[in-house]
């Protein structure tokens, strides 16, 4: 979004309209902008009014009621962090004794509403005037909040007591868009904006940084004495934070899982015991009676090992996330289930046990076996009124199908 639309949309007739709107819903858009243009309003700016509509039913999610305050862009929303986890990040600042934070790549300025709410004095700086205007809006309210447009590489920062920097680098391709019309993401450290190189570079800087990073950050390009926290919500893996200085709470790898409610949930902790990988199974002989898969986060950052010392138990295969074990546990932070039969993955045998089963429907969990879970399904001939619940994984080195049977999770406590 350019900055003269930014400006058409906070004028304060439109943004009077955009506040009236109803809810965005597909099947009225086409009548509601014939009548707001039949009213006299510009069809440009009626367009960019449903747009922003539109962006706020979506961005809901991530802004919680803020966003009936605020303007949005597509990218901006998908890139955002969600208000809980936005929360926590303020909240590490905080707690580090940090009084001014600089949100350099600001984005809508999500973050910026967060670190303000937490007391902080919040700096934003984001290079495209665009973006910049529109978190500027954003932040309007805030008495302790200011926007700059500028290069991060343009900017000076003198180091002082009490100051620190939060980056969140655009992982989009401008100018590239999918077959879907969404600007192309990048999951290269090399194509980032700012680049990782000048995320590293302010964090010697300034010392006191935080970078929210992709889930697939790569475990060796953890830098020494920093933190690399993955963190879940709702089950999905959604970012690595890495801290550096004071806002180091545990040098490693370390995930942070959301339990419960969306909005008065809690957060849990796994950090890495210095352990290691678990070991792997030799073969089906080596299964035990439960199967453990640790919470998106946990695995994202390379923490199976730290559950299969938890159960006393094993990888199925390295790499695979599945923990086998005579032991049962309850652990908030991975889910159980009881292995029921173990079948070679080969098509006239299963298809023999699907009908024995009466099957009719297959959920199936796979990691490290290359199966179209769709064709093995067709390849079944599912006709029975049963489900089943089956995990492909790999064995001694080859591919198996292991029929399980999810347990309860047990309640968040506190």
């Amino acid at each position: 979004m350019d900055p003269q639309t930014v400006a058409a949309l906070r004028a304060p007739a439109a943004w009077a309209v955009l506040q009236a709107l109803p809810e965005y819903a597909e099947g009225s858009a086409l009548s509601l902008s014939t009548r707001l243009r039949d009213e006299g309003h510009d069809p440009e700016l009626v367009a960019a009014l449903l747009t922003q509509s539109r962006l706020r039913l979506r961005g809901r999610v991530k802004f919680g009621d803020r966003v009936d305050q605020m303007l949005l862009t597509r990218d901006g929303v998908e890139q955002a962090s969600r208000w809980q986890l936005a929360a926590r990040h303020a909240d590490r600042f905080a707690a580090a004794g940090l009084d001014t934070v600089w949100d350099l790549g600001c984005g809508l300025g999500g973050d910026a509403l967060a670190l303000s709410e937490a007391g902080l004095r919040v700096e934003l700086v984001d290079a495209d005037p665009g973006t910049a205007a529109i978190a500027a809006v954003n932040v309007r309210d805030s008495a302790t909040a200011r926007v700059r447009t500028a290069a991060v590489e343009d900017l000076d920062i003198t180091p002082r007591p009490g100051t620190g920097a939060w980056l969140d680098p655009a992982r989009r391709l401008p100018g590239r868009t999918d077959a879907r019309g969404r600007t192309t993401r990048t999951f290269s450290l090399d194509q980032l904006s700012p680049s990782w190189e000048q995320v590293q570079q302010v964090a010697a800087r300034l010392g006191h940084v935080g970078a929210k990073l992709a889930p697939s950050f790569p475990h060796d390009a953890v830098p020494v004495g920093a933190e690399a926290q993955w963190a879940s919500f709702g089950g999905e893996a959604l970012e690595c934070a890495l801290w550096w200085g004071d806002l180091v709470h545990h040098e490693g790898r370390t995930a942070q899982v959301h339990l419960g409610a969306a909005g008065d949930g809690r957060w849990l902790e796994v950090h890495d015991d210095g352990g290691g990988p678990a070991d792997s199974a030799a073969g089906p002989d080596d299964l035990g009676e439960w199967l453990y898969e640790p919470d998106r986060a946990v695995l994202q950052a390379g923490l199976t090992g730290v559950l299969a010392r938890a159960v006393g138990g094993m990888e199925t295969a390295r790499g695979a996330g599945y923990v086998t074990t005579q032991q049962e546990a309850d652990l908030p932070w991975a889910r159980r289930f009881r292995l029921v039969t173990v079948h070679q993955l080969a098509t006239k045998p299963l298809r023999r046990w699907a009908r024995e089963r009466d099957l009719g429907r297959l959920t199936i969990k796979k990691r490290g076996v290359p199966v179209d879970a769709d064709r093995l399904r067709r390849d079944l001939r599912l006709g029975g009124a049963r489900e089943a619940v089956v995990v492909l994984t790999q064995l001694g080195g080859r591919p198996m199908l292991l029929e399980v049977e999810p347990q309860p999770q047990p309640a968040p406590i506190g």
